[in-house]
């Protein structure tokens, strides 16, 4: 059996093998899509294809919706090439149950794949088209980003500042030359939804293509009125939401089972840019999508899909993102992803099983984030942890290892901890009585020094503030607490990183006391856990 729209015509083995087929002609509806795109996404990496082309999936097998999804890359040209080209755009998806059970499915919901900016007359094509009113995103937090650290911007951003909407080259400039195509061909209103797990992703979108707006306009190469056009939310809209599906990197064990079942070419690719992914794409069952209702050229009907997708308003998306990101999920992983690798954990499933993880998750998410966080109404703060704590987090068959959710744990640290710490001060005057999140921020800076609890050596994972924390700390020695002296100061009080000065919240002097202990010898983390859970 092969992934392809000749290779389905082989139903009886497909049905043998225990695989859903779409009940609809994807290649059909490949050909209607190109010429009459009404929805554009991008980022198509594996929470995009299993998840939101999950939701197109059953709202076409429904009879609700008769356009796929177009599918646009600005990154990883390897991902289009690799997994899209070869397989006519097909996604097999596979759900991992908690119970071993596997859901197995193919989505013909993915039409087309085009690659930004080289695919230009194709993406002007589709950002003209008057019946276009989708345009959403999954390209992680740093796609949205223009300045670094210092404020500046990043040599590609300011090169796309410089040269104006003829030649992008990052996503938001790409965007808005896109934007600026529509607008010449009659202001049609689109809306931009940006599906990352990011605090205020639309707010964030927004002000970055209006920020690559004003500076092009400044410089001639784009009138005033485009600028008008991109911050009127009546015609170009950016509607918040808050998504929550965790998709692993491929595993090689659903590989293996697809091609026991006779299914042709399911080997996982690592491209060239260090993305994994393959023909198939395994997540959990669980999924969330809360949307706000904002799309002035229309929508499907998204809330159909039976597929975990609310709409509702601004509010009600911004508090249900936070419930998911500062009480109820995030911080449970930003917790514990560092304590496994500390503990020699590779999944995430299985610290869960261990005693004091299992303490420090209850800690940061039912003693120190429910209390202060806001119910959304929608969805259950406390329904939603329980979920998490006993169905999502211990699923061992979902083999989503504790190194790729410590990627780039840096980032989000400011609004997976901060802002519970910042709820607290404003409650009690101070968070000083909290645990959980302490033991969390020194397991973070324990795991920074590239060392576990036995003495073994590990590689970071990827983020763009390893360097400069661990520069930070150069000179800390495991069986020397002395030798952490002051280090810890300039990172504690640094707002950047944890959207609070910790030592002014009452946290500080906990953290570097808990990070002394965690560094006094081999098997210190552990023993720290067990006094400070006790």
């Amino acid at each position: 059996m092969r992934l392809t729209y000749d290779g389905l015509k082989d139903s009886a083995s497909w049905k043998k093998a225990g695989i859903d087929l779409p009940p609809y002609d994807p290649q059909k509806l490949a050909e209607d899509t190109r010429k009459d795109p009404r929805w554009i996404h991008f980022g198509i990496g594996n929470i995009f294809r299993i998840f939101v082309g999950g939701i197109a999936d059953n709202l076409i097998r429904a009879g609700l919706l008769d356009r796929g999804i177009i599918c646009a890359e600005t990154f990883d040209y390897d991902v289009a090439d690799k997994i899209y080209a070869p397989f006519d755009n097909l996604a097999l998806a596979v759900t991992l149950h908690e119970d071993g059970q596997t859901d197995k499915r193919i989505l013909g919901s993915l039409t087309e794949a085009v690659k930004a900016p080289q695919d230009w007359t194709r993406l002007t094509e589709i950002f003209t088209w008057p019946g276009l009113q989708i345009v959403s995103f999954t390209i992680t937090e740093k796609g949205y980003a223009l300045h670094g650290a210092d404020g500046k911007y990043f040599p590609f951003v300011e090169a796309d500042m410089s040269n104006g909407p003829d030649k992008p080259k990052g996503a938001m400039a790409i965007v808005t030359a896109m934007l600026f195509e529509r607008f010449k061909a009659g202001a049609k209103p689109l809306a931009l939804v940006s599906m990352d797990n990011v605090s205020q992703n639309g707010k964030k979108l927004r002000e970055s293509v209006i920020e690559t707006a004003e500076k092009w306009d400044a410089k001639g190469f784009v009138p005033a009125e485009f600028v008008e056009y991109v911050k009127d939310e009546g015609r170009v809209s950016f509607a918040w939401t808050m998504i929550d599906k965790i998709t692993p990197r491929p595993s090689e064990d659903v590989a293996k089972m697809l091609a026991g079942l006779g299914v042709d070419d399911m080997s996982i690719v690592v491209t060239s840019k260090r993305t994994y992914i393959a023909p198939f794409v395994n997540a959990e069952a669980p999924g969330y999508l809360v949307i706000e209702d904002s799309f002035p050229n229309g929508r499907p009907p998204l809330e159909k899909s039976e597929m975990g997708v609310y709409m509702a308003d601004r509010n009600t998306v911004n508090l249900s993102e936070r419930m998911k990101v500062t009480a109820c999920l995030n911080p449970i992983h930003s917790a514990l992803c560092t304590y496994d690798i500390l503990l020699g954990y590779e999944l995430f499933a299985d610290g869960m099983h261990d005693a004091e993880l299992a303490k420090l998750a209850d800690a940061v998410g039912y003693a120190e984030g429910l209390p202060v966080v806001e119910d959304p109404k929608i969805l259950s703060p406390k329904k939603f942890l329980d979920e998490c704590m006993k169905v999502r987090f211990p699923n061992p068959y979902l083999g989503d290892t504790s190194a790729r959710i410590a990627t780039d744990i840096s980032q989000g640290l400011a609004f997976r901890f901060g802002e519970t710490v910042k709820a607290w001060v404003k409650r009690s005057g101070t968070a000083e009585s909290l645990t959980g999140i302490p033991l969390a921020i020194a397991g973070w800076l324990r795991y920074i020094l590239g060392v576990d609890d036995a003495g073994k050596k590990y590689e970071l994972s990827p983020d763009p503030m390893n360097a400069e924390i661990s520069g930070l700390l150069a000179g800390v020695e495991i069986g020397k607490p002395e030798s952490v002296g002051e280090k810890l100061k300039p990172i504690l009080s640094n707002e950047r990183i944890f959207g609070v000065n910790l030592y002014d919240a009452g946290i500080g002097a906990k953290v570097e006391a808990i990070f002394r202990d965690e560094v006094a010898g081999l098997g210190a983390v552990r023993a720290t856990l067990k006094k400070y859970l006790a």
